[in-house]
């Protein structure tokens, strides 16, 4: 953000206040750069089947013990071994294969 105001100062200021305004610009640029750099250097990204485990979901057909529930907006397959009603919001406890493994808060 701040290259393109250190180019639009360049052309709109005055020739001495261009450059002061330009340098300016440039320097808090860098400084931008630098410190996005170290606030998101070494984070990972999130993703994978793991990320789902410990995740709230709700029921949306019964699981007794089998039925599906709703979690981030997709419907998944689920096994609850206690049961559990359409509305129920359960807690995601493990992953086999395409199925969830959920139990009842």
């Amino acid at each position: 953000m701040f290259i393109l105001v250190a180019f639009v100062l360049l052309f709109a200021l005055p020739h001495p206040w261009n450059v002061v305004a330009f340098a300016a610009a440039l320097v808090c640029f860098v400084g931008e750069v630098l410190f996005w750099n170290r606030t998101v250097r070494g984070r990972h990204a999130a993703v994978g089947a793991q990320t789902m485990i410990g995740e709230s979901a709700t029921v949306v057909s019964p699981c007794r013990p089998t039925g599906q529930v709703r979690l981030s907006g997709e419907i998944w397959a689920a096994r609850c071994d206690g049961g559990a009603d359409p509305g129920d919001t359960v807690e995601v406890v493990e992953r086999q294969g395409l199925t969830l493994v959920v139990e009842r808060r």
